[in-house]
């Protein structure tokens, strides 16, 4: 059977342009609206994925500070935290079904690193969820598009530690025995015997010792002395080259608790040389040489406050009995030159005449270091009121 009549046909249908716009239209339909489904959903997906990547950014920086502030104190807590913050940010921008897969989706992770002197906290989060592309892109196999974002980021603490070194300089003069209005022992009803002035000193200073220790129980940032004095200080030898009356500096507070434990009343007063040796026991040098400067460098410590406390019961008179005014003038003198060398004075007068009191507060330095004691128990308030000012910057928090 012969084809030949059909080569003329087929040579016109091929050679026929009508309906060709129809015929590639409804090839490249599907195409192109895939190119434009993929437009839309990459840039639905980009703004997805940076809403999710700034939650996430949010909640590690929330977990991570509070961590270093204390808000969240176990790494549960700050867990919880950056989940938290994660799924109430993108709350904001997306519905039920996504949030739920938010919350499965994310893992957080909270590492401590803990050195003698610090503390540094990571927090690491990764998250993701599903989102739903447009009809455009479901025609090519895509109905969801997977968004994850991740971050990490640091925080820490750092113990910025101000220690202190403190003399003490208390009088033991021969009025130091005279009984305070605390009775001691009681016949019945009736007091039998008073505290006195010594005993209540050394109560006092025990007060001031356990607040000291409760600040610095490994004895790593306090260091105490002592020098008590009547006509001045007391000397082990006739040529005034050993100091008797005198605890010298060490770590905590036993030392000089032993030593102020053991003292006596007796003699006359005058404070100029036990103040000028208590300020140079504790001036610091310019070039850092200086005894404490060291002792505190050993331990790490090189912020150091130092601090005298002056207390006397009675007035200037040396051995004379008498208020003398060039004795007076020389512990003013004295106090003066302490406050130059950077040394704060506490001063605490007990039950102490005016003229006593009037230099207490001269000597003082200034900010309310000045205390009146009357009695017993005003005079360990005193005590423990120094020591709690004295120790308040002696760990100071920075992030």
């Amino acid at each position: 059977m012969s084809t030949s009549f059909l080569h003329p046909c087929l040579r016109r249908m091929f050679s026929d342009r009508g309906g060709n716009f129809g015929i590639m239209t409804a090839i490249m339909a599907p195409v192109l609206l895939g190119v434009v489904g993929m437009a839309l959903d990459y840039s639905n997906a980009m703004l997805s994925k940076r809403q999710l990547q700034e939650a996430t950014d949010a909640g590690a920086l929330a977990a991570a500070t509070a961590l270093a502030n204390g808000t969240a104190s176990t790494t549960a807590d700050a867990e919880m935290i950056a989940r938290n913050f994660v799924s109430g940010q993108m709350a904001n921008y997306v519905g039920s079904d996504a949030l739920n897969s938010i919350k499965v989706g994310t893992s957080v992770t909270v590492n401590v690193s803990t050195t003698a002197t610090s503390k540094s906290y990571k927090v690491a989060i990764d998250t993701s969820y599903p989102v739903a592309t447009t009809p455009f892109l479901s025609v090519l196999g895509y109905k969801t598009l997977n968004i994850g974002a991740s971050t990490s980021t640091s925080s820490g603490t750092s113990d910025t530690k101000t220690a202190l070194s403190m003399e003490l300089v208390l009088d033991q003069s021969g009025s130091m025995g005279e009984n305070t209005t605390t009775c001691a022992t009681y016949n019945g009803k009736n007091c039998k015997t008073y505290v006195t002035k010594i005993d209540a000193l050394k109560k006092a200073a025990n007060a001031l010792f356990a607040a000291l220790d409760t600040a610095d129980p490994d004895h790593s940032l306090v260091r105490t002395g002592a020098y008590s004095y009547n006509n001045g200080l007391i000397y082990k030898d006739a040529q005034k080259t050993q100091i008797k009356s005198m605890s010298g500096m060490s770590w905590g507070t036993a030392t000089t608790a032993t030593y102020v434990s053991g003292i006596t009343a007796n003699g006359g007063t005058d404070a100029t040389e036990p103040m000028r040796q208590a300020t140079l026991s504790v001036t610091k040098a310019l070039d850092g040489s200086d005894v404490e400067t060291q002792a505190h460098a050993a331990k790490g410590n090189n912020n150091v406050s130092r601090y005298i406390i002056l207390m006397t019961d009675g007035e200037m008179t040396g051995n004379t009995g008498v208020w003398q005014q060039s004795f007076d003038q020389n512990v003013r003198d004295q106090c003066d030159a302490t406050k130059t060398a950077g040394i704060k004075i506490f001063t605490v007068a007990f039950m102490a005449p005016d003229k006593g009191k009037q230099l207490l507060q001269y000597c003082a330095s200034p900010g309310g270091n000045y205390y009146e004691a009357e009695t017993m128990e005003k005079l360990v308030a005193s005590f423990t009121s120094i020591a709690k000012e004295a120790t308040k910057a002696l760990t100071l928090l920075t992030n």
